[in-house]
C-alpha cells in the first residue's frame, strides 16, 4: 500500500483542512501503534519470507505451521537458557549432530566467527550495556554439554563435567536439561524467578502468568 495522498501533502506541507488533518492524524497514529508492535513485525517478516519461499517452490498456500509466540526474558539467565534452546533447535530436531555444524544458527555464527559484528558481543565486564553478561566460552561450552545430554537422551544423569557457569548462577542442572528437551507446545508467558514473574504480572495488569512453576524449578536460589 502507497502512502497515503493527504499523508503526502501533509509531509511536503502543503495545506489541509480540519478534516484531512484528522485523517492524517489516523494515519500516524496506527503507523506510530505498529512500530512497537511485536505481532504486527512478525506479520510483515513472516508474509515477506512466506511469498519468497513459495515463488521459489512454486506453489501456495500457508507456509508457516502456526502463530509466533513471545516470551518475556526476566533477568540474564533466563536469557542465557532461552538463547542455548533456540541454539540447539538443530540437534532437538535431528538435523546436525553438534553446535558448529547447526547451519543458519548464532551459536555456528560465533564459534566459526567469534568477532562478528552482527550478533550481541559476549562480555564479563561489570556495567558494559549493550552486550551479554557472560563469557563466549562458557557459552560455548554450556551448549555443546547441552546438546550432547540431549542427543544421548539421559536427563536425569548430570554429568560429572557440568559447566560451571549453572552453579555460577544458580541455575539447576536437572531444571536446565528438561527446559531444553520440554516440548514446544508447553510454552510460558515470562521465564525467570518467581518473584520477578508476579511482577512482570503486575506489570501487563494480570493476576496470573504461565511459569511459574517452571521459574520455581528453575531458578531455585532466586525463588
Amino acid at each position: 500500500m502507497g502512502v497515503p495522498v493527504f499523508v503526502q501533502r501533509y509531509v511536503a506541507e502543503a495545506p489541509l483542512s480540519a478534516a484531512e488533518l484528522d485523517v492524517v492524524n489516523g494515519w500516524l497514529e496506527t503507523w506510530r501503534g505498529r512500530l512497537h508492535d511485536l505481532s504486527w513485525f512478525m506479520r510483515c517478516m513472516n508474509e515477506t519470507i512466506a511469498r519468497l519461499a513459495n515463488a521459489e517452490d512454486r506453489c501456495s498456500g500457508r507456509f508457516w505451521e502456526g502463530r509466533f509466540r513471545s516470551q518475556a526474558l526476566l533477568d540474564e539467565r533466563a536469557v542465557l537458557a532461552c538463547m542455548a534452546y533456540v541454539d540447539l533447535n538443530p540437534i532437538r530436531a535431528a538435523i546436525a549432530q553438534t553446535p558448529e555444524t547447526s547451519d543458519f544458527t548464532s551459536i555456528q555464527e560465533r564459534i566459526q566467527n567469534p568477532a562478528a559484528n552482527d550478533l550481541a558481543r559476549f562480555s564479563d565486564a561489570i556495567n558494559d550495556p549493550g552486550t551479554i553478561p557472560y563469557r563466549l566460552p562458557d557459552y560455548l561450552q554450556l551448549v555443546d554439554w547441552l546438546g550432547r545430554a540431549i542427543q544421548r537422551d539421559k536427563r536425569g544423569a548430570i554429568a560429572a563435567d557440568t559447566p560451571p557457569i549453572l552453579q555460577r548462577l544458580g541455575l539447576d542442572a536437572h531444571e536446565v536439561l528438561h527446559y531444553m528437551g520440554r516440548k514446544p507446545d508447553r510454552w510460558v508467558t515470562a521465564l525467570g524467578p518467581v518473584d520477578s514473574i508476579r511482577a512482570f504480572a503486575q506489570t501487563v495488569g494480570q493476576k496470573f502468568v504461565m511459569g511459574v512453576s517452571m521459574g520455581r524449578r528453575l531458578f531455585p536460589q532466586a525463588a
